[in-house]
């Protein structure tokens, strides 16, 4: 028996950074892809496990150990399954675009929420400002300000910019706050990541792709989740690359709990009259109050809605 890290996983085979550095291909046997476990990926980036290596050289992962976290999303093919994206997570960030392509605000809160779901702080890196005209750079200051005034550390970037010395030194707060972490990096397809993950590794780990003209859309590049140990300078990052997803489906939320979720809106909702108030309709709602007088953002509010009306459909399919 040995023990390691997963750091790849394709679906069917996973690669494991054993505990004496060395890698060692796996798999997993059918009993234990059905143990209890409600997903399409039993194990996940950043799990520790135990492997089992058979006469013939090949290798059983045959254990897991308890996570601290990790963080999910709805599966593509199976609506009532989850996708685990990694696990033993330090920090969840997401790269969002301003433009080319928009990351929409919906999107960037039902990440969030997910986050605080499972326990994962996030961050929000916005990258393409080289890209920006004069609306566009007022927009990202305007999003950068309600994510920052809720709480969430922001940072903008030019990933394409990065790949110098000199370009890196521009961004060391970023590299600083990602030091000696495990980073699940996630986002929209096209919104960079992979530029971003080649910049701070000084070479090609990751493909990466252009946007669809015609669209305003990223094409898939990466397709499958790889843990990659990067040292940039003095910042040592064990770095997350995730396939680019465009939805985020939330799952196993209860609709009293949703709330808790939102930072602004959790701490807006204790000066409801009701302890069990949803925000939907209920009198002195001081969430509602709280949207109509400007404290927490329109937008937010409509992201924690539609999470809501998830919930809502999910119970009468």
């Amino acid at each position: 028996m040995t023990k390691g890290m997963i750091i790849r996983s394709t679906g069917s085979s996973y690669s494991v950074r054993l505990d004496d550095n060395s890698i060692a291909d796996c798999h997993i046997k059918g009993n234990f892809r059905i143990r209890g476990i409600r997903s399409t990926n039993p194990v996940a980036v950043g799990d520790r496990v135990t492997i089992e290596q058979q006469a013939d050289g090949t290798n059983w992962i045959v254990d897991i150990e308890d996570r601290k976290n990790y963080i999910v999303r709805r599966s593509t093919n199976l609506s009532k399954q989850s996708h685990i994206l990694a696990a033993n997570i330090d920090l969840a960030a997401l790269i969002v675009t301003i433009n080319h392509p928009e990351t929409s605000l919906v999107f960037i809160d039902r990440f969030l929420a997910t986050a605080e779901a499972y326990n994962v702080t996030a961050c929000l890196i916005f990258n393409k400002t080289d890209l920006l005209n004069e609306e566009e750079n007022v927009r990202l200051q305007e999003v950068r300000a309600l994510y920052e005034k809720i709480g969430y550390r922001t940072f903008s970037i030019s990933a394409k910019n990065m790949s110098t010395a000199n370009g890196l030194h521009k961004h060391q707060a970023l590299l600083d706050y990602m030091h000696n972490k495990s980073v699940l990096l996630s986002g929209n397809s096209g919104v960079g990541k992979s530029t971003f993950l080649n910049a701070i590794a000084g070479k090609e780990y990751a493909r990466t792709g252009e946007i669809s003209t015609s669209h305003n859309k990223g094409m898939h590049t990466t397709t499958f989740s790889e843990m990659y140990e990067i040292t940039a300078g003095n910042t040592a990052i064990r770095i997350i690359d995730t396939p680019g997803i465009k939805g985020f489906g939330t799952l196993d939320m209860q609709k009293e709990e949703v709330s808790h979720y939102f930072k602004d809106i959790f701490q807006a909702a204790k000066d409801c009259r009701f302890s069990n108030c949803t925000h939907t309709g209920e009198p002195d709602c001081a969430v509602v109050q709280a949207v109509a007088e400007g404290r927490i953002a329109t937008s937010r509010f409509e992201s924690y809605l539609s999470i809501l009306g998830d919930i809502e459909e999910e119970k009468y399919r």
